[in-house]
């Protein structure tokens, strides 16, 4: 399902309504969130609005990927969601399961992979989340999993090493499997920079299958895709 919104910050207001509804479902606990620009909007917001409308102390937070740089980086998603969100609302510091971007690589992807299967309830024999927060890069891209690496949106692991494109910067992200495994994902996509992959993905053309972000298909049914006007472009619809 597609829901449009004129501005990012009415995407962040909407997601933390949905986040109040689904946090009062018996049993919903786990979120695993996502770095950027629009989730660092919706942090602002639930930590200004919603720090006692949330029962943060129950909830139990994971991240989707993380660059491999130290907690205080400024790339780091963490560091990015401690400062607008963890250090302003009553969050139980032993319900947070960061990856460690600053350990070897190779080591934290097995690390975080015993992290998710220990503080985890299974569902098909895979970890399984309540809910997934993801974006999409301009190049549709989700997590940290990269068009160039599509073999590890379908790897047997939970987790894998990625390597941004560009930079070269190494990231630790979930894979197609796990996210897949999800009770609900959830799609934060903004700005007119997404709107020519998301034309692709929601007219399911040949060439969207070279996206990670359309093999997003949860096996309980529930994907919803937040945009704004500006990725919800005439062309994108």
């Amino acid at each position: 399902m597609f829901e449009i919104y004129d501005t990012k910050a009415e995407v962040a207001r909407a997601l933390s309504g949905y986040l109040e509804g689904w946090s009062a479902e018996e049993g919903f606990r786990s979120i695993a969130l996502s770095g950027g620009s629009t989730p660092r909007v919706w942090f602002d917001l639930l930590a200004d609005e919603y720090k006692n409308r949330l029962p943060w102390q129950e909830l139990m937070l994971f991240w989707g990927d993380e660059r491999c740089v130290p907690p205080g980086d400024a790339q780091s998603n963490y560091g990015m969601t401690r400062k607008h969100l963890l250090d302003n609302v009553p969050v139980e510091p032993s319900h947070v399961f960061r990856i460690r971007g600053e350990n070897p690589p190779a080591g934290e992807a097995q690390r975080y992979s015993m992290v998710l299967k220990e503080a985890l309830p299974e569902n098909r024999g895979i970890p399984q989340l309540d809910l997934v927060i993801l974006g999409m890069g301009d190049d549709g891209h989700t997590a940290s999993i990269f068009p160039h690496e599509m073999e590890l949106w379908g790897s047997e692991s939970l987790c894998e090493v990625a390597t941004h494109p560009e930079s070269g910067q190494k990231r630790i992200s979930l894979t197609g499997q796990i996210i897949n495994n999800a009770k609900q994902v959830v799609f934060l996509v903004t700005g007119a920079n997404k709107a020519a992959p998301l034309a692709e993905i929601r007219n399911s053309s040949a060439a969207s299958t070279l996206f990670p972000a359309a093999h997003v298909a949860p096996s309980s049914g529930r994907l919803l895709w937040l945009l704004d006007k500006a990725a919800a472009s005439e062309r994108a619809l």
